[in-house]
């Protein structure tokens, strides 16, 4: 090659540099949107383009195409989108799961193509020892956490035996595992029934008879809906507490109403939150959907933060990996919840609360603010991460 046309390579080479810095930042997600936990995985579409909204569309300086793929509960679906997104739509990052069996189906593609996967809600056991990848991070918490804290609670309740029922898929025995670490009674019973079931009357039954102080339960979605509607209508209330994670949230309450009121629960977050950033977000999120957000839009509305603050550190460069990634790690936005970090496995570090359902004035419920019950928490499995 001639010094002329080195030149005009050099030129072009210049050109098309400064061209992909302009061009829009491509961002696919994949979430529930069919069937009974549609209402999860709304939350988190409405969460983030809350966020986006906010930016004037654009996160890190760079206007933002958002692509959003229903994985409609099946693992072969979700797979096939994720897959497109990479290969045919070349995102810059993946936003999912709800489901910890969705983020196990899409993991293995998106990674290894070396794009980052961000989850606003599941947080599976599986990716944060020494499966961890530099290619995943997590906003929201490590599965067996909130469970942990539950333990915890029960401990602080005096509660000296326990039903535990959970829906037997990776979330499900994560959180089992996380509420027999920390509590320290008698779990009476372990039920795992199957993921979307539907009529908990043979499970009531063996409640009723197995004189535990509380039921602790996991059962997001519809499910959750039926089961405490179930619950209170089989009189357990007047002699149970009734204590969970994701079972009595800002997506079943609607469903559950008075039936859950005074209920436990624990988890990092809840809409009457005391702070200034979440007192906005509550806010601004009702008088553009309508309801109260839960805790996946506040992830999500977290996530959209993240990666602006990311992409913002990078000048827009999202090429260059390992300055995205050392970006992403730093975490420099302000969470809604409050104090929080990436542990070494990307999954985070922050505070857990014990919650009740409260009904407002308005007749509408959700989750309260009682206390918090541990501070700075990691999760039991970022040792086994070699990040």
């Amino acid at each position: 090659m001639n010094l002329t046309h080195m030149s005009a390579g050099l030129a072009l080479s210049a050109a098309l540099g400064t061209t992909a810095f302009a061009e829009d930042l491509k961002i696919g997600m994949v979430v529930t949107l069919s069937g009974p936990p549609a209402a999860l995985g709304q939350q988190i579409v409405d969460g983030f383009q809350l966020a986006l909204d906010e930016k004037g569309g654009m996160l890190g300086g760079q206007k933002v195409e958002l692509i959003v793929e229903d994985d409609e509960l099946k693992p072969d679906v979700a797979l096939l989108k994720a897959t497109s997104l990479v290969e045919r739509d070349e995102v810059d990052f993946v936003v999912g799961t709800v489901f910890s069996n969705m983020l196990a189906a899409i993991f293995k593609p998106i990674v290894q193509s070396e794009t980052f996967l961000i989850s606003p809600n599941a947080g599976p056991s599986t990716f944060a020892g020494k499966n961890c990848n530099p290619y995943f991070f997590a906003t929201s918490y490590q599965n067996n956490q909130n469970a942990e804290v539950s333990g915890m609670i029960a401990n602080a309740q005096g509660f000296e035996s326990i039903f535990a029922m959970v829906p037997n898929y990776q979330a499900g025995r994560d959180n089992m595992d996380g509420f027999k670490q920390t509590f320290e009674g008698t779990v009476t019973d372990e039920v795992f029934t199957p993921l979307g079931h539907q009529d908990f009357s043979a499970e009531l039954a063996r409640i009723s008879t197995s004189d535990a102080d509380a039921l602790f339960t996991f059962m997001p979605g519809g499910m959750g809906v039926r089961l405490v509607k179930q619950f209170d209508n089989a009189g357990l209330s007047e002699n149970m507490k009734f204590m969970s994670v994701f079972t009595t949230d800002e997506t079943t309450l609607p469903g559950q109403q008075d039936a859950a009121v005074g209920f436990l629960a624990a988890g990092t977050w809840a809409p009457d939150m005391p702070n200034e950033a979440n007192t906005a977000f509550v806010a601004a999120f009702e008088a553009k959907y309508g309801y109260i957000p839960g805790s996946y839009a506040m992830q999500a509305y977290d996530t959209a933060s993240l990666i602006d603050s990311a992409v913002a550190k990078t000048g827009g460069d999202v090429s260059d990996k390992d300055a995205v990634r050392a970006a992403l790690k730093e975490a420099d936005f302000t969470s809604l919840r409050g104090d929080f970090a990436f542990n070494n496995n990307h999954y985070p570090v922050q505070d857990f609360q014990m919650l009740n359902v409260v009904k407002r004035e308005d007749g509408k419920f959700h989750t309260s603010f009682v206390s918090t019950i541990v501070e700075d928490y990691a999760d039991s499995f970022h040792q086994d991460c070699e990040m």
